[in-house]
């Protein structure tokens, strides 16, 4: 008998041990593991803005890794036409729509949250979750794509050929399971890490790329052979320039790092004596890092796009080929041999896993941003750990689907930038419309129609973006709706603060009963509280000398689950005393009020409700939905809830 007793404790005190593990953590990633998307911690002081571009970068300049590669499979001998289209939308479209997102949202909260202030009530809400699913398949895909290309960078290696073939998936898994291995142990992402990553990275691109450069200028037949393949597929420059465009939303990927960009912006440091509410410096930091970033891409883009296409056989770009996901990297191996090669391939796979890491760190700080404050999220979705292991265990099962293959995730990958892109356009458009600028606005707005298009042509051919994004969208939706629905009888209340005419009333009853009266504004007039008044003395039996102050509570919006009360005192018509008070819900504001008049008199306040005619089912959905249905059960409800003792708690009573 002790054998097994002290058994059970011991399993016992290796569960409680297991749970305390895993539920170590802050809804805020940023107060434990900063990452690309996290606030700075406080008395942080920032990094120069070139530095924290390298956080970008992680995400942005490692899609070198497979872009060129994918451009070559999707557009054939138009990948440098296409990726020219490419370009001009990155340098005219989604550069001056992510300098305008850096104006409106200094401070890290990117298009979603201008969004949200633009939006209210739940189309809001659900229209931000709809984000959330985007931004979710976004970085979601990033973990997965990088993992699957630095795996085939990994297996076309020279040094490991034959031995890791056909084991793709299996490297693939380890590699996204080490990434959550780290997360779980406690990942700290260093700026200087990044730095010296993404520069060693773009130098050994430039490398690649100046004697791609070369080869290309010394053999002028390839511009010939190239012209003469492209004239005998499509005809004439027109029919070319068309196809381009039409083609040009296959190469989305290489708009990645935008939102990113806007996302590490608390990491900016700003100018001297400057405030969070205007922090011009780090403003101007932030445009500096888009468009610096915007730049390199650009060119990088447009160099690799040429020798890529003039230099590889288009038959190693399909699956199966040695330059299917690495074009770079076969180049590197062809022209600087088998040790250049192998440095940078070991390069790409160190930024495409960083970048992995980058974008979890994304998640893990892009959730707790907004669910918590919606009510929406479970209360293990506050620890780290948890998080982490649901979305490896979402990153495998992707993987698996897409049988780790780079083309394969690319549709879903560029649908979840795109969204995000079309969605920050959209919001600066609304923006600048509300500002009164109109030259603005309308450029803002054709910007907007080209990304919806593109955004539209990438959905209708490759829907499997489409697909996980409402997967996530379904998912966060289903979670957050059952987890508000938990929570509703929360206290919700942030803080209680009473005017001073309000305070008066308050200091006025504390020396007897005090007795206030839950009215639902109408009118307003004397009749409406005279009769109120006498319908509860009889309700009640209570004397006509009782004093009583009326509360009336104003919903302002329903969907906020959180918010502060502030109690305005008012004398109306001459000798009713009201409380009047603004929140996103009756029941929840009534009890947080009874409670802090409580906690100031040192006295169990009375309330006195009339009951709600109607079906209790439709009550509480009103409750829930708008913020009222049946009041005097719910706020007994919050109040139990909120105050165990009922020796302490505030009286309620219903006529």
């Amino acid at each position: 008998m002790a054998t097994s007793a002290h058994s059970g404790s011991g399993s016992g005190g290796v569960r409680h041990r297991l749970r305390a593990w895993l539920l170590v953590g802050l809804s805020d990633m940023a107060k434990q593991q900063p990452g690309p998307h996290a606030e700075p911690t406080s008395g942080h002081r920032g990094q120069r803005w070139w530095r924290v571009m390298c956080l970008t970068g992680l995400d942005y300049f490692s899609t070198l890794g497979y872009q060129p590669g994918i451009a070559a499979l999707a557009a054939g001998l138009l990948s440098p036409l296409a990726t020219l289209v490419l370009v001009v939308v990155t340098l005219a479209g989604a550069l001056p729509v992510y300098r305008r997102v850096a104006e409106e949202s200094p401070h890290g909260e990117g298009s979603i949250a201008m969004l949200e202030r633009l939006l209210s009530f739940w189309q809001g809400k659900l229209f931000v979750l709809a984000l959330l699913g985007f931004a979710a398949t976004d970085f979601l895909i990033t973990i997965t794509l990088s993992a699957a290309d630095a795996t085939a960078h990994l297996v076309e290696n020279p040094h490991f050929t034959g031995a890791l073939h056909g084991h793709q998936m299996a490297i693939t898994l380890i590699l996204v399971g080490l990434l959550g291995a780290v997360f779980l142990k406690g990942f700290t992402e260093a700026i200087g890490v990044a730095v010296v990553l993404v520069g060693l990275y773009l130098a050994l691109n430039a490398v690649v790329s100046v004697v791609g450069l070369w080869h290309v200028f010394t053999a002028p037949h390839l511009v010939t052979d190239w012209s003469h393949a492209l004239t005998a597929e499509h005809g004439n420059p027109l029919a070319m320039i068309g196809v381009a465009l039409v083609i040009f939303p296959k190469l989305a990927l290489g708009l990645s790092g935008f939102e990113t960009g806007v996302a590490v912006m608390p990491h900016i440091e700003g100018a001297p004596g400057e405030t969070e509410e205007h922090p011009a410096g780090r403003i101007k930091g932030a445009k500096k890092l888009l468009t610096t970033a915007a730049v390199i891409m650009s060119v990088f883009l447009i160099v690799t796009s040429v020798i890529t296409t003039w230099l590889i056989p288009q038959a190693e770009f399909k699956p199966g080929g040695q330059a299917n996901g690495r074009a770079l990297a076969y180049l590197a191996h062809h022209y600087l041999g088998s040790a250049f090669g192998s440095v940078y391939d070991a390069s790409t796979i160190a930024i495409l896993w960083f970048a992995g890491a980058s974008a979890m760190a994304g998640l893990l700080n892009l959730m707790p941003r907004y669910l918590p404050r919606y009510g929406m999220a479970p209360h293990w979705a506050r620890a780290v750990r948890p998080m982490v292991l649901v979305f490896i265990a979402i990153a495998f099962l992707v993987t698996w689907i897409f049988n780790a293959n780079v083309d394969a995730q690319s549709g879903a990958y560029a649908t979840g930038v795109l969204v995000l892109i079309t969605s920050a356009a959209v919001a600066v458009t609304i923006a600048a419309r509300r500002a009164g600028q109109r030259g603005w606005t309308i450029g803002f707005a054709v910007i907007a129609v080209i990304f919806l298009y593109t955004t539209a042509v990438n959905v209708v051919e490759r829907p499997d973006g489409v697909k996980i994004g409402a997967c996530f969208i379904a998912g966060i939706i289903a979670v957050s709706l059952l987890s508000r629905i938990a929570r509703a009888f929360e206290l919700r209340v942030t803080s209680v603060l009473f005017d001073d005419m309000a305070m008066r009333f308050v200091r006025d009853t504390a020396h007897r009963k005090i007795r206030f009266i839950a009215n639902e504004p109408d009118s307003r007039d004397v009749a409406e509280y005279r009769d109120k008044l006498q319908q509860i003395r009889a309700d009640h039996d209570l004397p006509a000398d009782e004093d009583f102050v009326f509360v009336e509570i104003t919903v302002r919006d329903p969907s906020d689950f959180e918010s502060e009360l502030r109690v305005r005192g008012e004398v109306l018509h001459g000798r009713y005393r009201v409380l009047a008070v603004e929140s996103s819900t009756i029941p929840n504001a009534l009890a947080a009020m009874l409670l802090d008049v409580r906690d100031l008199t040192g006295q169990r306040p009375h309330i006195y409700f009339e009951w709600t005619e109607g079906n209790p089912l439709a009550q509480f959905l009103r409750f829930f939905l708008f913020g009222q249905g049946e009041v005097a059960p719910v706020t007994r409800e919050v109040l139990r809830e909120a105050e165990p003792d009922r020796a302490r708690r505030p009286h309620v009573h219903v006529g």
